[in-house]
């Protein structure tokens, strides 16, 4: 417990509760903007964007259906690998407009799989919507359409993203010091 004490205190703030809020806002107004009359269905990317997804609902002022898809490459680690299948939405996605609620868009291989398999289940249309991009060259698949926030080429935690498990409770995104990865 120690260490992971020291990974939190060690880190380096990159955004505020305050600066997250404001981005928050901002994404759903723009979400309101194109999808409030669509009758979407919004999935949490689960695990890390429960907390973004938990923060953005009560911001979009409009009819939409929630459900969830759960597919990872990181489990505890902080390197991903390859991608495992724990749930797909119960909600009926033919001619839906779906919405997936992610926390980073790093690599882009979670979102990648999500998108096409949400238009394998019959999607009208599949929109992404992240909280963080991760500023890299080793992206693969389109660009989310609605980007909160950047961040540098470094591990990331808080605001729902973890720290090998643990941390996705931080108030804010913090990056870890690169002698303590």
């Amino acid at each position: 417990m120690k260490q992971l004490q020291h990974i939190f205190d060690s880190a380096d703030l990159l955004y505020s509760l305050a600066d997250i809020t404001l981005v928050l806002d901002r994404l759903a107004a723009e979400l309101t903007e194109q999808f409030s009359q669509a009758n979407p269905v919004l999935l949490c990317v689960m695990n890390g964007s429960v907390v973004v997804t938990g923060n953005l609902l009560p911001k979009l002022n409009f009819p939409l259906e929630l459900d969830y898809i759960h597919a990872s490459r990181y489990g505890d680690k902080t390197v991903g690998s390859e991608l495992n299948w724990l749930h797909k939405p119960a909600t009926k996605l033919v001619n839906r407009t779906v919405i997936l609620v992610e926390d980073i868009f790093d690599e882009g291989v979670t979102m990648l799989a999500l998108r096409k398999y949400c238009q394998q289940a019959g999607a009208k249309s599949v929109s992404c919507v992240t909280l963080v991009n991760k500023l890299h060259n080793n992206k693969v698949g389109e660009r989310p359409e609605f980007i909160g926030l950047t961040v540098p080429d470094r591990y990331v935690f808080g605001f729902g993203m973890d720290y090998k498990g643990y941390w996705r409770n931080a108030p804010g995104i913090y990056a870890v010091k690169e002698e303590n990865l």
